[in-house]
């Protein structure tokens, strides 16, 4: 067993309360020395524990309304010291600073406070000085020092209390803690920085918590983590555990969902809609959308915004689903879905999306606002001078939705608020919407009468002559093309409606 050291004085200072209870009982048990300040030694000293006080130490009360507290010498000196430095030792002992061997401390509630539209002075109240510099400084002197720097960690301290048999801890303990501290308090100070930068973006700071390893990465030789909160955003109900490949297809289907209000079932495979519908009633949405194309649905993501019905769910167990996403399920829908003991079966909770997107690229990272525009009818501009009816623009305003949400070059052919076909990540537009008139046929859908949407202007005036021929009657597209007058006059001498948005939406 490693060498252990032995807490004989801890340094106790927290925010909150909960669950510090059985952690002290555990300390106390194994006469350790307790040192605290205000309501923390109250606290202590409630529960019918000795507590020195860290005034009586300094010599000095809390001062600055609470804003001096732990700030000394002898605080700092007894957590800093280096047990085996002769000069170190020396000094303590000709100052009387007592040895400091466990701090268990927590920060002022910034990020909450933030949240909670307080007042900038209130805010900075909140900014932990004390609290941060003893975490650093224990943490620091992990050789000596045992740190305790969140409540979640209060669990982990009493396990290693009991794997070694007492008050002790071990380097790999200490080192362990340490970690978790320097995550603490980095943590705590990007959310400080990204407050005062505001939309500046003049860094980049991630706070992100919670390490999930997954079994492998995007290929099973790569290795894989996610970091967030999943269950924040999901409750898993039933199936095995999620992939990295899972967790994009789960982004890709959730944006998309997203944009939608009414009634409407989504089909997901590598990160692109392979069927979709928007019905009165969701069974026969999914029908829909499963029709569009049967082949790729299997094995792909499925997501609605409303909750799962029986009927719904027979529909859908005819088939193998990867993932299913809704808001609920109905007691029925849930067994039969659950049939399938490795299907993943998730209830999407109510969620705010963040409003910046990230992604690594070379040797840092790109930083972009999330696309979260949504075209409306008000929106739109006639180019053509045969006007759109009110079905076409309500065809067209869904297909814009999904072309969004596609990999360019992306063209999407859609009517009766179906997807009927589309094609995604091609090197030319050209390719695009004849991949997805190829794939109309193959699954022997009628253009005629359906829309055309593109996620970017049309270079040329060839692929509204194409999408006509095949039957489509109207398109929309952003514009800004130097040679959008082509497209135009095609549309005006072949009776086709055209509007554009003005607002590109390119996804790579």
């Amino acid at each position: 067993m490693e060498n252990l050291k032995k807490i004989k004085r801890a340094l106790v200072s927290v925010y909150h309360k909960d669950g510090l209870e059985e952690l002290l009982n555990t300390l106390n048990n194994n006469n350790v020395e307790f040192l605290s300040t205000g309501g923390t030694q109250s606290f202590i000293q409630g529960l019918g524990y000795k507590c020195a006080a860290v005034e009586d130490l300094t010599g000095y009360p809390s001062i600055l309304g609470g804003r001096v507290k732990t700030l000394h010498p002898k605080v700092f000196g007894g957590i800093l010291s280096r047990r085996d430095n002769q000069d170190d030792v020396k000094q303590t002992q000709q100052y009387e600073i007592p040895e400091i061997d466990l701090v268990i401390v927590d920060l002022y509630p910034f990020e909450e406070t933030v949240a909670s539209g307080c007042t900038e002075s209130e805010i900075i109240e909140k900014i932990d000085i004390g609290g941060i510099s003893l975490i650093r400084a224990a943490a620091k002197n992990f050789n000596d020092v045992a740190i305790v720097a969140s409540k979640a960690q209060y669990s982990m301290l009493k396990e290693m209390m009991e794997r070694n048999g007492g008050a002790f801890t071990s380097l790999s303990d200490r080192r362990l803690l340490a970690r978790e501290a320097f995550a603490v308090s980095s943590y705590y100070d990007s959310h400080i920085f990204n407050y005062f930068d505001g939309e500046d973006n003049s860094a980049l700071r991630l706070p992100i918590n919670g390490r999930k390893s997954l079994r492998y990465g995007e290929n099973p030789h790569q290795k894989g983590f996610y970091y967030g909160d999943f269950d924040a955003m999901f409750t898993q109900l039933h199936g095995k555990e999620i992939s990295y490949n899972n967790l994009l297809d789960i982004d890709a289907a959730v944006n998309l969902i997203s944009d939608f209000d009414e009634t409407t079932f989504v089909i997901m495979k590598h990160n692109n809609a392979c069927g979709l519908a928007s019905r009165d009633k969701l069974v026969d949405a999914y029908r829909a959308a499963l029709a569009g194309d049967p082949i790729s649905a299997f094995g792909g993501v499925h997501v609605t915004n409303r909750p799962i019905d029986k009927e719904t769910a027979e529909e859908m167990n005819k088939i193998f689903i990867e993932v299913c996403i809704a808001p609920g399920y109905s007691e029925e829908a849930l067994e039969i879905l659950e049939q399938k003991k490795n299907r993943i079966i998730l209830v999407m909770k109510p969620f705010e999306r963040p409003t910046l997107q990230c992604r690594s690229i070379l040797n840092g990272a790109l930083l972009q606002e999330r696309d979260t525009h949504v075209e409306t009818p008000e929106e739109l501009k006639q180019a053509s001078t045969t006007a759109a009816t009110a079905a076409q623009i309500e065809d067209m305003l869904f297909a814009n939705k999904i072309v969004k949400h596609s990999k360019s070059n992306s063209i999407v052919l859609a009517k009766d608020k179906t997807l009927i076909a589309s094609g995604v990540g091609q090197t030319s537009r050209v390719d695009a919407l004849c991949q997805a008139i190829d794939k109309a046929k193959h699954f022997e859908h009628s253009l005629e009468g359906a829309v055309m949407a593109s996620d970017a202007f049309f270079p040329f005036g060839d692929c509204v002559e194409i999408a006509n021929k095949a039957g489509v009657t109207a398109v929309i597209q952003p514009g800004g093309s130097v040679r959008d007058e082509e497209s135009v006059t095609y549309c005006n001498n072949h009776g086709m409606a055209m509007v554009m948005t003005g607002i590109r939406h390119f996804k790579h």
